[in-house]
């Protein structure tokens, strides 16, 4: 096993409570983050990029961690890179160096659910099994990968599903492909890893959640200020009320990018139906659409496919016509 370079941003993984009863904040430096790790692993380097709660990223943060991550796999004694994040955000993050960083060296996020000052802490579990998966050969090529309670998940496929447990992180409608068990790396199958050449991200790109009988107000404020993209979570799959097809016309028509997915957790954006609203309408319109993405990482998507320097046939790469 070679070099592993992790980069720490901050997250629960680095938080505990300094005084009793006042919460725990993001206080373990990087140095504090390498110092968790077992000695019988590979020689580990650390950087600290930032120490914030995952709910405090930016964009302009994001980037930050996606420019030191790909100096990381562009360096030639760096065999793998493992970044530690807040949970609240981490999907978005690691979806954004899937997307954006090519090469096949394997970068992992990994967290944790609970501080250090709590019982249970597992934080260096997560950890170790993130560096043995970064150094492990037959992880590469697959991307930037997800690494918490010793599963393997893609960044592409992972999402959050729950505010506390230690298994919140799961790929619904694929599953992990892999495992660590103690010592050994273990992966059950592989997915091809699709990248796009971006310079920086697009911010102003909206999500909208769609619910039962809601007016397209938000819409049309997206309209009003400006917005470049906007990514509508929509009914089942991907199904728009009738009163919205008019407002998702005047946005493409002043050339907003609307990107349709679904609020379930899983599966493709068609349909069969005749009916206002459903999969034709919303096509011949011209919306795109983003098959088995989240609203979170299909807004990620649209920001590096409207980004400077993406390529003019960005959004047809990334999402479905």
């Amino acid at each position: 096993m070679g070099k592993i370079r992790i980069l720490t941003t901050g997250g629960t993984i680095a938080m505990r409570e300094l005084k009793p009863g006042d919460g725990a904040v993001p206080s373990l430096t990087g140095s504090d983050i390498r110092n968790l790790l077992p000695p019988d692993l590979p020689l580990v380097e650390a950087e600290e990029i930032c120490n914030l709660p995952g709910a405090h990223m930016t964009p302009d943060i994001l980037w930050k961690v996606r420019t030191r991550a790909l100096a990381a796999v562009q360096d030639s004694e760096v065999d793998g890179v493992v970044v530690t994040h807040g949970t609240d955000t981490l999907e978005e993050t690691a979806y954004l160096l899937d997307l954006t960083i090519p090469g096949d060296k394997t970068i992992v996020f990994t967290g944790a659910m609970r501080a250090a000052s709590e019982p249970g802490y597992e934080g260096p579990a997560n950890l170790a099994a993130a560096v043995r998966v970064a150094a492990e050969p037959r992880t590469r090529g697959l991307g930037t990968l997800v690494v918490l309670n010793d599963q393997i998940h893609a960044a592409r496929h992972v999402t959050k599903t729950h505010t506390l447990a230690l298994d919140t992180f799961q790929s619904p409608g694929w599953g992990p492909l892999g495992r660590v068990d103690m010592d050994k790396v273990f992966i059950a199958h592989r997915i091809q890893h699709k990248t796009l050449l971006c310079e920086a991200l697009e911010t102003k790109v909206g999500l909208i959640k769609l619910g039962v009988g809601m007016e397209d107000d938000f819409l049309r404020c997206a309209i009003a200020t400006g917005a470049r993209g906007v990514v509508l979570e929509g009914l089942g799959a991907g199904r728009i009320p009738p009163w919205w097809l008019p407002g998702i016309r005047q946005a493409i028509s002043k050339g907003i990018a609307v990107v349709i997915t679904s609020r379930c957790s899983g599966g493709r954006i068609y349909d069969k139906y005749g009916f206002p609203g459903a999969y034709r309408d919303t096509r011949a319109a011209g919306a795109y659409f983003a098959s088995g993405f989240n609203g979170q990482k299909a807004r990620i998507a649209l920001m590096v496919a409207l980004g400077k320097g993406a390529p003019d046939n960005a959004l047809d790469v990334v999402f479905e016509k």
